[in-house]
Order: structure tokens, then C-alpha cells, then sequence
């Protein structure tokens, strides 16, 4: 899917969204991460900041300069440890002295399977992980986040990477890198997972949102569509795979060549992990299986 050509904003000033929230665009943009990282503030008095973003000193001074005489930094929450998301939260609470609140560090969340496949083959992957990250305070799902005027409630969603979370606002969602409209997620294990990936999915369908604020890009102003889109996306990727798969033995590198047909160079690695996530789960539904050990390189048949 390509991007929107409408979403251009300017990097560096607070734009208010909606009443009690406000966002800033990161200069940090990349065929990954769009025009840059989107961080919220959300509140009029005491402010969460939400995804402070990476370690950039003009990111840093545009969000202190977006702090008013009567407000103060009280919360900073991170959805995940990506390095265009979490970096920047340690020299930003320094500053404000204001606590760090997330899932845990770079491996929390990750499930037993990608545990295993890290320990057990070069299985790859962890680029672009903020390994020292360690917030201050460890958020639970289903758990409330209080502000002076504002309350958010944590949604564990992992699957771009185990630590991610959304953050429920009312009837509008901080989704993060979990859903976006400009792109789909990237899944690249073993950080990623796509089992994870599709169970999130569901768990955010049982809500009736009005609006999604991503990571990256443009607010999601058709919710239940983006996320049924996500769904029949994978799904047909899956099938897209399987096909491939009857002509015989494949690897992911291979059967993303095959069937990226239209995705920019750039991102064909990207496209390489998303492959590789859909192996792993189809190994685990017993649909394909490698041939020899499970690991990055692998060639899968169909079972």
C-alpha cells in the first residue's frame, strides 16, 4: 500500500490533533519509519508524553519547547523499544524528572517460541532494538494510567515486536507500529511474531474505535477497515506463500523475490522478515517444515 501524499507535516512543532492532545513529528525520516516518529502529548496540564522517539537533541528541544508556563512533564510512556521510539525517553526524563512507564525491557513479551528460536539458531533479526532500556515503571495489560485531566488504558499488543503496546484514550487508540495506514507492520522474528501479530489484531476488533493515532504517519480515521485490511493482508500473504510452496522447497529470501513483486529494493529486506514470520507460524500449524533446522536461511516445504 502505498502512502498518502497528503501527509506532510512540519518536523519539529506540536500540532493539536484534537482537544488535550497534541503531536510532534521526529526528524527521523526512512523508507522504515516514514516521514518520522510521531510522540503525543497528551493532556493540558501535567503531560504524557507518549513515545518520545529517538535519540535526537532537536526531538528533545522541540518537546520541551512544546511544554507551556503552566504545564510540566508528569508521564512517559513508550510502546515499545524500537530505536525511533525509546531512546530519547532517559535524556527527556533527566530533564523533567518525570518517571518512565512501559511493558519492560527489549525481550519482554516475547513469546516461548521465538525464545526458543533465539536461543537454538542464528535465527537473525534484532535490528533496530533499544537493548538498554529499562523503564522505571512496568505497565500491565489492562492497566489504568492516570493523569491530571487524561486516563489511558493499556493494551499488551504484541507481534511487531513481544514489549508493544496500544494505549486505549476514550474511543481513540495510540496504536504505535501495530497498525498504520501509510504501511503494515513489519513482523520480523524473533522479535516479531505473527501468531502474536494476528491475536493483537483480534483483541483490538472487539472494540468500536473512532480513531487511530499511529507511530508513524497520518491519524486512522476508519479503524474497524485498517484493521480488517491487516487481517485479509496477511491471510493473503499466507495463501500467496502456500501457493509458492507447491512448486516445491523455498526459503524466505526466495519466496519474498517471488512475491514482493512491486516493493521498492529498499524494503525487500523488510519484506525478507515478514516472510520468514509467516514460515514460523505456518511450521507451528503444522502447514510447512523446514528442511533441517529452523533458522533465517532455511528452506520450508509443504507439509
Amino acid at each position: 500500500m502505498l502512502p498518502p501524499d497528503d501527509f506532510d507535516p512540519a518536523i519539529g512543532p506540536a500540532e493539536t490533533l484534537e482537544p488535550g492532545l497534541r503531536r510532534i513529528v521526529a526528524d527521523n525520516p526512512s523508507p522504515m519509519t516514514y516521514r518520522g516518529t510521531n510522540t503525543y502529548l497528551l493532556g493540558t496540564r501535567g503531560i504524557a508524553v507518549i513515545d518520545p522517539g529517538p535519540a535526537s537533541q532537536s526531538h528533545l528541544q522541540a518537546i520541551l519547547d512544546a511544554i507551556g508556563p503552566d504545564q510540566h512533564i508528569s508521564h512517559i510512556i513508550v510502546t515499545h523499544t524500537h530505536l525511533d521510539h525509546s531512546p530519547l525517553a532517559r535524556d527527556l526524563a533527566r530533564v523533567c524528572a518525570a518517571p518512565i512507564l512501559a511493558f519492560g525491557d527489549a525481550f519482554a513479551g516475547r513469546s516461548d517460541v521465538m525464545q526458543q528460536l533465539a536461543a537454538a539458531s542464528d535465527i537473525g533479526g534484532g535490528e533496530g532494538i533499544d537493548a538498554e532500556f529499562i523503564p522505571d515503571q512496568l505497565l500491565r495489560h489492562g492497566e489504568t494510567i492516570a493523569g491530571d485531566d487524561w486516563e489511558v488504558q493499556v493494551i499488551h499488543t504484541p507481534g511487531h515486536i513481544g514489549n508493544h503496546i496500544s494505549l486505549r484514550w476514550g474511543d481513540a487508540c495510540f496504536t504505535a507500529d501495530h497498525v498504520m495506514g501509510w504501511a503494515s507492520s513489519l513482523v520480523s522474528p524473533p522479535d516479531g511474531d505473527l501468531t502474536d501479530f494476528m491475536a493483537s489484531c483480534a483483541e483490538l476488533q472487539q472494540t468500536r474505535w473512532r480513531v487511530f493515532y499511529p507511530g508513524h504517519g497520518a491519524p486512522v480515521t476508519d479503524p474497524a477497515a485498517r484493521l480488517d485490511w491487516l487481517v485479509s493482508h496477511r491471510l493473503s500473504r499466507e495463501a500467496d506463500i502456500l501457493r509458492a510452496l507447491e512448486h516445491g522447497p523455498a526459503t524466505a529470501a526466495a519466496l519474498a523475490a517471488e512475491i514482493y513483486t512491486e516493493t521498492p529494493p529498499a524494503l525487500l529486506g523488510a519484506a525478507t522478515r515478514n516472510v520468514l514470520a509467516h514460515l514460523i507460524d505456518l511450521t507451528g500449524k503444522n502447514k510447512i517444515a523446514p528442511l533441517g533446522p529452523l533458522c533465517a536461511t532455511a528452506s520450508f516445504r509443504r507439509v
